[in-house]
């Protein structure tokens, strides 16, 4: 007779499953409140979704990491603290943007912010752990989600970018779940930190079935960072999705992926695997190359913001590849400080929407639309400047000191050629930046009705540009409190 199976309820530590939890709970309680209760409102939608996302930053902080819980599957580290962190903070910068003046239908549903809720915890799931299952289980909870929100957009662009997402999104899925059978069958576990002891006690043989594991992971994160060449999907998509959905999606899906990109390649950088790190070089020049001069003939500027997601993705595969604590301190401080421009200048997007195309006949935001702004908006015009020459690295705005510490952490580590190249995608990457702000600036205006550009513009809205704004260009005076916080923690988490 086989004996009883017994849990130790205390040695789940399922506190860790808290934040998870909190938001789960919300997501549930907001679908049974919509079932009794009709016509609420989208602004009781907005602060009730901000509520349990407040409730779940609460819960995450009062976590004391590195620990593991729920069978040794959840892993609650520093690295996993900071990317949910910016998870939340990113959620609930763009929540906020339901509230605007134009009314968009997929804002009056309950299940759009439901869908919301348990896309977080997809993402918060990829971060808090280093077991393959739950990772795969978050993806998916997370993809399956944010297609749906693509496509409640109701717009013809919208499905078309919904369609394109999920078909790329289900063929990574299928790239992960392979990668994940050989490393099982290569180790006999899902659990990185057991592959990693295993590949190395077994000096990574045999090699030809690591390198097939290696290729399939990396095809299936490249997707989730736009990576070359799995990045096609991106312009479209973004194109497609309104405005804050994109930039949401160009730092938020990101970081989940950076995560665990850290944690699956520094199973062979630690070990010095030359040729993992020449096949993260190799990507990182052609992903940030290709995507800057791809962004050079756009002629949309929500589409030029696109392939600039993708050109900064690069910029971070570098430090991917150094590893270490700097560069990984360096990836969080860069994604951090990249957050909040990124989001404010897709904000800006939103606000300028109109329902009917009045420039071009297939693009929202083409950039003669922008033409003699300053003299019709001036301050929507200097606002959307400072973002666009943040994007393009210019002292003393943020995504400046971002750059600098990334650099920084390559040259340390030897690579100086790589340093240079970077540098030199930093210089093409002005011009595109900069197209817009000739268009702004140094162009006759084709309106002279300045509230055309302020036409989905509201008083929430305006306070998530302010925010953004702020520590855009006040963040000389946080960089160095960021990025100690920011080491802190990733030594903590081993890395």
């Amino acid at each position: 007779m086989l004996d009883p199976i017994t849990v130790n309820i205390a040695s789940l530590n399922l506190a860790l499953l808290t934040p998870m939890a909190v938001l789960a709970f919300g997501a549930l309680a907001l679908i049974c409140i919509d079932l009794f209760v009709k016509d609420l409102s989208k602004s009781f939608f907005v602060m009730f979704t901000l509520l349990f996302i407040l409730l779940d930053f609460t819960a995450l902080i009062g976590i004391n990491g590195p620990s593991r819980g729920f069978f040794d599957v959840l892993l609650v580290d520093g690295m996993s603290t900071l990317a949910q962190g910016v998870i939340l903070i990113s959620s609930a910068l763009f929540i906020i943007t339901a509230l605007s003046n134009k009314p968009f239908k997929e804002f009056k549903k309950a299940e759009y912010y439901a869908l919301f809720m348990f896309m977080i915890i997809g993402f918060q799931f990829m971060v808090a752990t280093d077991n393959l299952v739950l990772i795969f289980l978050g993806l998916e909870t997370a993809s399956l989600s944010l297609y749906t929100l693509i496509a409640l957009h109701n717009r013809n662009k919208a499905f078309e970018a919904a369609i394109k997402y999920f078909t790329m999104g289900a063929l990574a899925a299928g790239f992960f779940a392979m990668a994940s059978l050989i490393l099982y069958t290569l180790t006999g576990s899902i659990e990185l930190s057991v592959i990693s002891k295993v590949l190395i006690a077994r000096n990574f043989a045999p090699g030809a079935f690591v390198l097939a594991g290696v290729v399939f992971m990396l095809i299936a994160l490249g997707f989730k960072l736009s990576i070359v060449p799995t990045h096609t999907w991106t312009p479209d998509v973004y194109e497609g999705s309104s405005a804050p959905l994109a930039g949401y999606m160009s730092v938020v899906p990101k970081i989940a992926g950076l995560v665990v990109a850290i944690r699956f390649f520094d199973i062979f950088l630690s070990s010095q695997i030359v040729w993992v790190q020449n096949i993260l070089i190799f990507l990182a020049v052609i992903t940030m190359t290709l995507a800057n001069i791809t962004a050079l003939v756009q002629e949309d500027v929500k589409r030029m913001l696109a392939f600039s997601s993708i050109a900064h993705a690069g910029f971070v595969l570098t430090a991917i590849m150094v590893g270490g604590t700097q560069a990984n301190s360096a990836i969080f401080l860069y994604w951090i400080l990249f957050m909040f421009t990124n989001i404010g200048a897709f904000t800006m997007l939103w606000i300028a929407r109109h329902k009917r195309n009045l420039w071009d006949t297939r693009y929202q935001h083409p950039f003669a639309k922008f033409s003699g702004m300053v003299k019709v908006s001036p301050m929507m015009a200097t606002i959307f400047g400072i973002f666009m020459f943040t994007l393009a690295g210019m002292p003393p705005f943020s995504v400046f000191w971002g750059k600098l510490y990334l650099i920084s952490s390559v040259v340390n580590s030897g690579h100086v050629v790589l340093a240079v190249i970077m540098v030199t995608n930093s210089a093409i990457a002005v011009y595109y930046y900069m197209k817009l702000i000739v268009y702004m600036f140094m162009k006759d205006p084709i309106t002279e009705d300045g509230n055309i550009y302020e036409a989905n513009s509201s008083t929430p809205i305006k306070v998530i540009v302010g925010i953004t704004l702020f520590f855009t260009v006040t963040a000389a005076v946080f960089v160095q409190p960021i990025l100690s916080f920011v080491t802190q923690m990733i030594q903590s988490s081993g890395y």
